[in-house]
């Protein structure tokens, strides 16, 4: 082999990677990041688990008729995506921006919107562990789900848009303090009145009617119609999801700040 063609075949190829590739090195990045977060893992994965537990076995909250993790399973589905999609996701986006990791990427090859799509492949993976779990424990506990899986998935997809939506706007207009407070107070108080463990029926009738606009609420509430009653399309709560969606990721997307 001569000098010229050993040049040529070790000559390195300066230059960005394939799109898809990059995308998927930094949604594993990602995806391993959370994982090994262990306040994430907390929020993401224990506190759904341990109220899923503890209010089937225990009659602290009244349900209504029927069994208690009938009730309570889809409504901790919800609160599992309210977790990783919304609460998990504002708070390390929120401090990624403070401390100039997003401005780094954001000068990277890797395009922002390629990392925004890495961002979801990450939060849409975590919350496929989050479903497989749960579902192991609620069948454990005695759970008989219902109704058309599609019809799961889609209300899945939608309320992690909507809360995707929001988590993002917020971590990328308020600072990374404000960021950890707001999300965790936010996820608080939608456990208590989101339908999630506390049925919607025991609030006043002025509040319920606020409350069922409440994108945790129509995502509990569509879930329960479906795995719970059978149901067929919940197109009201499906609605309430998708103008979530549609304001939060248009907001998001107009007002984020990558400093």
């Amino acid at each position: 082999m001569s000098g010229t063609e050993a040049a040529g075949t070790y000559t390195p190829k300066p230059g960005a990677a394939p799109l898809p590739r990059m995308v998927r090195a930094q949604a594993w990045l990602e995806t391993r990041t959370q994982l090994r977060n262990g306040e994430q893992l907390l929020l993401t994965v224990i506190i759904p688990t341990l109220l899923l537990v503890l209010f089937s076995a225990v009659d602290i909250v009244d349900t209504g008729k029927g069994s208690r993790v009938d009730f309570l399973a889809p409504g901790i589905l919800a609160l599992a995506m309210l977790s990783t999609a919304f609460t998990g996701q504002a708070i390390a986006t929120g401090f990624e921006r403070r401390y100039g990791v997003l401005k780094r990427l954001g000068a990277s090859p890797l395009p922002r919107w390629a990392l925004m799509t890495a961002k979801t492949c990450s939060v849409l993976v975590i919350e496929a562990l989050q479903v497989l779990l749960l579902t192991v424990v609620a069948l454990a506990l005695g759970w008989s789900p219902h109704g058309n899986p599609a019809t799961v998935l889609l209300l899945l997809l939608l309320g992690t848009a909507a809360f995707s939506g929001l988590g993002l706007l917020m971590a990328g207009t308020l600072k990374a303090e404000a960021t950890l407070a707001g999300a965790n107070l936010v996820f608080i108080l939608l456990l208590v009145g989101g339908g999630v463990i506390v049925p919607l029926d025991k609030f006043p009738h002025a509040a319920q009617s606020v409350l069922q606009l409440l994108p945790i609420s129509a995502l509990s509430d569509g879930l329960r119609e479906v795995l719970r009653h059978g149901a067929g399309m919940p197109w009201g709560d499906l609605g309430v999801l998708a103008v979530w969606a549609l304001l939060g990721l248009g907001a998001a997307a107009r007002f984020f700040k990558w400093e």
